[in-house]
Parts: C-alpha cells; structure tokens; sequence
C-alpha cells in the first residue's frame, strides 16, 4: 500500500528579476534535465527565449524552453496568449531539427489566441501615443490581454468547437468598429495570411485542461518547472507602470497562469544580468547613456531576440533587484553574462536612491521621478571567463561581486554565467 502513494511534489518557477532579457531560456534549457515537466504561464511571442548549443542559436517565442530536450513535457498555460501565425513559424522551424514536438508539447485550452485585429489594434494605439508611446513589441499582446479582462476573448479550445468561425468574425467586427477611431490604415487580408493556417497547426496538438494535468502530475510525483517570460519590473501591477507588459510576469503569475495554488510553489529561481538592460521606453536609473552603456551593449550582444532593437544598458540596480526578490519571495538567485564586465577597470552598483535630497533603498511609486543612483564602486575581473568551468576558478574580484550581492539581497547565487552555451553556467556547491 505505501509503495503505490506518490511523494506529492511542488513546482519550482524560474522568472527574471530585471526588465527581461536576463537569460532565462538559456537556464530553463539547461535545468530542463531535472524536471519533467515545463510550463509557461504567462506573456506571448514578444518574449524571446535564446538558446545555444551544438554551435546553433535558437530563439522560442511561444514554445516553453524545454522543447529541445528528450523526454521533457512542454506545456503552453492557460495565462500564455498565443499567436498562430508566429505558433506555426516557430513549429515549422524546431521540426526541422528533428524534435518530435507532437511527443513533447501540450497546449491549454485555456490560452487566449491574437487575432489579426489584436496586432492592428495594437499598431493603431501605438502610432497614436506619438511621442508618449510604451514600446510596444506591436505582438498585439495588450489588445488580447485586455479582451481577456473584458470577457471577449477567444481561446484556444474555441478552435474545435462548431462556432469558432462566428466568434472570430464576431470579435473581429468588433474591433473594426473600434479601429474607426484611430486614422490607421491597414489591410486585414495581410494581417490575416497564415493564421487560420495556424490555427490548424494548433488543432494538432494535445489541447488540455492544463490546470487538472498539472496539478495531477505534481501528484504523482513528476517536477515541474514554471517558465515566465519578460522580467519582475515589466510586471502589470508592480513593473515601471505604465511602461510594462499586460501580463503578471511575478511568481503569483505562475499560480493564476497554471493554476495552482500558492502552497504547491517550491523553489523560487530568480534570473539577473550581472548589470541591467532595458528594450523601449521607460525609467531606467543606472542607464549609461555613454561609452560604459555602448560598450556593455556591443560585449554582451545586447539586442532584442524577438525585435532586434538595441537594449539600453547600465549599472547593477540593488534596490530595483532586492524589491523584485521581495515581490517574487526568491529562494535562490542566477546571474548571467558575468563574462561581459571582464574588460572593465571598475564597475559600479547602484546601492540606494537620492530622490528630493532624501536617500533610500525603495523603489519609489513614480519611477518616473528623477531619481539619482548612489554607487559602490569595485574592481572588475580583468580575465577570460568563458573557459572556466568550475567555481573554484573564478576570479577573486568576481566572487566579491557575488558576495556583494549575496550580502545586500539575503539570497545565495546558486548559478553564474560565464557565455550563452549550455555549459558556461557554472554551479555553485
């Protein structure tokens, strides 16, 4: 009788600590051999996840990071929106590598889809904020989000039954009608080519009741891994408001976008740059707007996956980092691209904000506000970091960096990374 009851186990979520880009595919990737299980829960194709190996660099937008490796379950949650146009590119392209994707992925019937509209609506809405605009990734992922909220979304699971059709043509009058307002023109037959294509591409899957499965798998004693996409700061609720995502990118939003509840949350794997980078528009306290900003971006490649838009870049921001650690409750850390300050004399790390003459570790309500970083000034590790495989051979004045960290945060680094590829993030005993 004892040996049939399954140890029930909790899901691990790994999710970014900074405005995205901090390089959670790579380490969804390389974690992907100790869980069976990978979930995204929330966001859509403006996330970019790159990952390398074997010398190739794939990108993934809707497909969890998981789906290179043998044996791991890919499933796409109920809080993900899902385009089919880009749904069917990203198949199209893994299945050339040989992956069995119908084996590996899952999709919920939950997920809501981007309708052709949604891009529009989200083309139209952005031109017109002119010189006020977000930066938009023009996915159409706020439009969709907000027909989620609005009660006039269409999911996944829509696409198999008999009234699909009515219902797309029902939403997509619908938001012609909206559409009048703004002086846009478009042609709907070019946003429409390849995806009701998509849409069958979709139908090929498993589509599934993701919360029930996920929640059964975790009974019977299989480890899972919750996925985010974009980063804490990028968060509706608690990002750089208005410039953020419409989604909550937080550990909470693995709850609500798998459905699970909060007492199945086990480890918490908060991923950070070893110095910040943001893509668009918005408040940025440590940007260097200088050769120390250009030259961050060009060593650590930094332009976005999905968009290709050079990422703005600047010091490590402690009190931005140790509110997303509060927010997410991180239990273990993950810095990435340590290999990229290597060529630097001194770095700097924002300690604290002066804000109005006053000094303080908060992240202000308006981080629109000027806000004056104060910086802790050390040496860099004037050495080649992409060959060191073991943590006993890092450089001094990089574990000080580390132990900085450790000791302003409260939560250990468990991982650093030194390169993109699969072996250069180095485990730290």
């Amino acid at each position: 009788m004892a040996n049939s009851i399954h140890k029930k186990m909790k899901a691990d979520v790994l999710l970014g600590l900074q405005w995205g880009d901090e390089g959670k595919g790579k380490l969804v990737d390389v974690l992907t051999p100790r869980y069976d299980v990978i979930a995204r829960f929330q966001g859509g194709p403006n996330a970019g996840h790159t990952l390398e190996f074997n010398n190739i660099k794939h990108v993934t937008h809707n497909i969890p990071s998981g789906i290179f490796r043998e044996k791991s379950i890919n499933i796409i949650g109920n809080g993900v929106v899902l385009d089919p146009k880009t749904f069917r590119a990203e198949i199209d392209s893994i299945l050339k590598l040989g992956v069995n994707l119908k084996e590996r992925l899952k999709i919920s019937m939950k997920a809501h889809l981007i309708m052709p509209t949604h891009r529009i609506l989200d083309a139209a809405s952005e031109a017109a904020k002119g010189q006020t605009k977000i930066g938009s990734t023009l996915r159409g992922i706020g439009p969709t989000y907000m027909d989620k909220t609005g009660r006039n979304g269409l999911r996944v699971g829509d696409i198999i039954t008999p009234a699909f059709r009515d219902k797309y043509n029902f939403l997509t009058k619908k938001h012609q009608e909206i559409l009048k307002q703004y002086n846009f023109e478009y042609d709907l037959r070019e946003y429409e080519e390849g995806w009701f294509e998509g849409i069958e591409s979709i139908k090929n899957f498993e589509l599934i009741n993701s919360e029930y499965l996920i929640n059964a798998y975790l009974d019977t004693g299989k480890t899972v891994l919750a996925e985010g996409a974009q980063g804490t700061m990028l968060d509706i609720d608690f990002g750089s408001y208005p410039y953020v995502t419409s989604s909550n990118t937080i550990c909470a939003g693995a709850c609500t976008g798998l459905g699970l509840s909060p007492q199945k949350i086990g480890e918490v794997m908060g991923v950070f740059k070893a110095y910040c980078t943001r893509v668009g528009s918005g408040p940025f306290p440590t940007e260097q707007s200088n050769e120390y900003g250009e030259s961050l971006r060009k060593r650590g490649g930094e332009y976005g996956a999905t968009t290709g838009r050079p990422r703005r870049c600047g010091w490590l921001d402690l009190p931005m980092l140790k509110y997303a650690i509060m927010i997410n409750g991180a239990t273990q850390l993950m810095m990435t691209k340590a290999d990229v300050l290597s060529h630097f004399d001194t770095i700097r790390v924002c300690t604290s904000y002066r804000i109005n003459n006053n000094t303080t570790d908060q992240v202000p309500f308006d981080i629109n506000t000027p806000i004056d970083p104060v910086y802790t000034e050390m040496k860099s590790w004037k050495a080649d970091l992409t060959g060191i495989r073991k943590s006993s051979d890092l450089p001094s004045e990089l574990m000080d960096y580390v132990h900085f960290i450790e000791k302003n945060t409260g939560v250990p680094v468990r991982i650093i990374g030194v390169g993109a590829g699969r072996e250069q993030f180095i485990e730290r005993a």
